[in-house]
């Protein structure tokens, strides 16, 4: 059975459960089978919706938008669980700067100095991240029952209110943790976690205060990679991301720190396979947490199923030194669900899919691949779509005739816009 849990609590210094992140594709590849049996007697109104990646919500409060969770009996949310990774990436932070002591404070002051990458200071994942490396590192302070997650901009005196001043102590010895500097990273069209601007932030950064930085953290790996190639690799600074997209994994052994799994090949995986099973009209478990009869079957060590949020989430793994050879193929299918479906039992149908920003680095590079993986093993026609990453006008332009859809799978630009969506659907 698909494991069933309350409202996620893994964190309270977290205080959200929310979704993924990343994006993906090159803009309108792919096909669509058009005018089939169930898009021509359905409205669309009652078709599968699978909001995926970026989870339905409040960008100020994180609130979930059930309305739009609830949209019909067929709709549901796919990402992974943002408090684990959140508290997993900050952990890996801790424990490499705690096994690292002796040689990790490059200018020898006892202030172990870091700097943020925050991706969208209005997206839930980016928000429990920031918060999960303050925690963990005691810069974290409370505001409003949570972790502040606010930029503090420059801070390499640690007056900034947004944060305080850490303490971490090893072998009897007590070492300040400050973070130096942390900035959203969007571009000058609105685009955020924008790589290219957190490539010129280290550089600003490292020209005014570089000898004090001794750990780069980011809030995805398109950002740290920017990072860690533009200055961090040279200076031997460890960089911390997460997505574990095939460079980052690959730059490990190169020297950077390390980054989270988020299970991509288990989110890709259950974005399609609730469509197919709502498609088939069988249990929604089949095929995820109850084997289907080609032997497709999650463990429920990768994922958890929230009942009232009708939110399926992946589980994290951290990926680092020690492991990262296991992780060098960020698009392989996940064996325990490779198995084909059998077409004269689950027919081909047609799935409206798009990916916010077709530049997105880990939806490009690695989440759009295994989709493309899965859908011929599920039988279905993916029409992919990507999106310019500031407007969901660029994308819902391009859902013009829904009719011609049996499914559909979205990733907005904006957690707060599901309706621009769903007045499409139900006109």
């Amino acid at each position: 059975m698909k494991r069933k849990i309350a409202l996620v609590t893994l964190a309270a210094a977290l205080a959200f459960s929310t979704v993924a992140c990343g994006s993906d594709t090159s803009g309108g590849s792919g096909e669509s089978s058009g005018g089939s049996e169930t898009s021509e007697t359905t409205s669309n109104a009652d078709k599968p919706l699978v909001w995926f990646n970026r989870q339905p919500s409040n960008s100020s409060t994180g609130e979930l938008d059930m309305t739009a969770l609830n949209f019909n009996d067929d709709t549901y949310y796919v990402g992974f669980d943002a408090n684990q990774g959140a508290e997993l990436q900050g952990t890996m932070v801790l424990e490499y700067i705690q096994k690292n002591i002796d040689t990790i404070d490059r200018n020898g002051d006892g202030v172990i100095g870091y700097v943020l990458a925050i991706g969208d200071i209005g997206h839930n994942d980016s928000i429990a991240r920031t918060r999960g490396v303050r925690s963990a590192l005691g810069t974290g302070v409370e505001a409003d029952g949570g972790i502040n997650s606010e930029p503090v901009g420059t801070n390499t005196d640690g007056s900034a209110s947004a944060v305080q001043d850490g303490t971490i102590e090893v072998d009897g010895k007590t070492y300040t943790v400050r973070e130096l500097a942390s900035q959203e990273m969007k571009n000058s069209a609105g685009a955020t976690w924008d790589a290219a601007t957190a490539g010129n932030a280290i550089g600003t950064w490292a020209s005014s205060f570089g000898d004090q930085i001794d750990v780069v953290v980011s809030n995805n790996d398109g950002m740290g990679m920017s990072m860690f190639n533009a200055w961090s690799k040279d200076n031997s600074v460890p960089t911390f991301g997460y997505d574990a997209n095939s460079d980052a994994v690959a730059a490990i052994a190169d020297g950077y720190g390390g980054t989270i799994s988020q299970h991509a090949d288990v989110q890709a995986y259950l974005t399609l396979r609730v469509l197919r099973n709502a498609l088939d009209g069988v249990d929604i478990d089949m095929g995820i947490g109850t084997e289907d009869e080609a032997g497709n079957v999650l463990s429920d060590d990768v994922f958890v199923y929230n009942e009232e949020q009708r939110s399926y989430y992946a589980l994290n793994v951290a990926v680092t030194a020690e492991n990262y050879q296991d992780f060098t193929d960020s698009t392989k299918i996940y064996e325990p669900v490779s198995k084909q479906l059998d077409e004269s039992e689950h027919p081909t149908k047609s799935v409206w899919l798009n990916i916010y920003n077709a530049s997105d680095n880990f939806l490009s590079s690695t989440y759009q691949p295994l989709l493309q993986n899965y859908d011929d093993l599920l039988n279905l026609n993916v029409e992919y779509i990507g999106g310019d990453g500031q407007t969901e006008s660029n994308i819902t332009n391009r859902l013009g005739n829904p009719d011609q859809y049996d499914a559909f799978a979205i990733n907005m630009v904006k957690t707060d816009n599901a309706a621009s969506y769903t007045s499409i659907l139900s006109q």
